[in-house]
């Protein structure tokens, strides 16, 4: 609820939590309609379990919130894929007490066909079965006022699609890292986010150790691809751990312990969440200096 409840802090009075809500985060939601009374916030659901509870903790309370039904669009990590079952959730939604049926909640993070027009072919067939399920549920007298939807290779694709339904899922594109520049070139985003690294060791003639370990840069990425070096474009990473990144490169030689670079993650969402703030820097020069609030996990709620 830390990014929850940072924004509402900030004033922003539309916020969708795109997680479903399970154990003390059914309190917190609790406590966050409490706190911020005028913030329209909503919550994602894919079960009857919790939308049960959430929906009695919510009356106990005498509150409501909005739940948009999460459905699985073909990564098969959450939600339920558009069909009869989707049908009977939502109208569960609609029907429980403390909560609003809100709309359809439709990420497709598995679409990373790097050609544009591939990619544009299966987000579409995604918005089809999305859409069928949303008129399918017009019509039974369900309301859906919102198709929360896309992810940071489709959302351009989401909105272009001509429906005042849809709310778009931009991503990560307000910081964009190597991953997403390499698997979407079209979207022509240039990285914001570099991690400033030292040379601790030069072993032998090919090879630098930097201070970019698992503390400093996400480890998911593939060995090779954990990071980009702006200035050392063939730098190979071979090996990482807690404290270490040990690269090869040709111009090993020309450094020595103490030399800095900067390197783009491969990705920068669990990077973030590394750093307790962040050094902002324009033309050159250092100008702000920004706290990561939400790599907290939650705040106060």
């Amino acid at each position: 609820f830390a990014e929850a409840e940072m924004l509402a802090d900030t004033g922003v009075k539309d916020i969708c939590l795109a997680y479903n809500l399970v154990g003390p985060n059914i309190a917190r939601a609790v406590e966050f309609r409490k706190r911020w009374p005028d913030v329209s916030l909503q919550v994602t659901a894919d079960h009857p379990g919790p939308i049960e509870l959430l929906g009695e903790a919510m009356s106990a309370a005498g509150l409501e919130i909005e739940v948009l039904l999460d459905l699985n669009t073909g990564q098969n990590r959450t939600g339920l894929a558009p069909g009869e079952t989707a049908v009977e959730l939502y109208q569960m939604i609609a029907n429980t007490p403390g909560l609003i049926a809100a709309g359809l909640h439709a990420y497709d993070g598995q679409n990373h066909q790097v050609d544009f027009n591939e990619r544009e072919i299966a987000v579409k067939e995604v918005w089809n079965r999305v859409s069928r399920l949303r008129d399918q549920l017009v019509t039974e007298g369900l309301p859906v006022p919102r198709i929360v939807a896309g992810a940071t290779g489709s959302f351009p694709i989401f909105a272009g699609i001509e429906d005042p339904d849809i709310e778009v899922c931009p991503g990560t594109c307000v910081l964009h890292d190597v991953g997403y520049g390499e698997l979407f070139p079209d979207l022509k985003f240039t990285p914001a986010a570099l991690v400033l690294t030292r040379v601790i060791s030069r072993p032998d003639s090919e090879r630098i150790t930097f201070d970019l370990g698992y503390k400093a840069i996400a480890s998911d990425p593939a060995m090779e691809n954990r990071c980009r070096f702006p200035d050392l474009p063939d730098a190979k990473p071979v090996l990482q751990n807690e404290e270490h990144l040990v690269v090869i490169s040709d111009r090993a030689p020309e450094f020595q312990p103490g030399d800095e670079l900067l390197a783009i993650p491969r990705h920068v969402c669990p990077t973030s969440a590394l750093h307790k703030s962040v050094t902002i820097v324009s033309g050159g020069k250092v100008v702000d200096h920004w706290n990561v609030a939400a790599r907290d996990r939650y705040i106060t709620v």
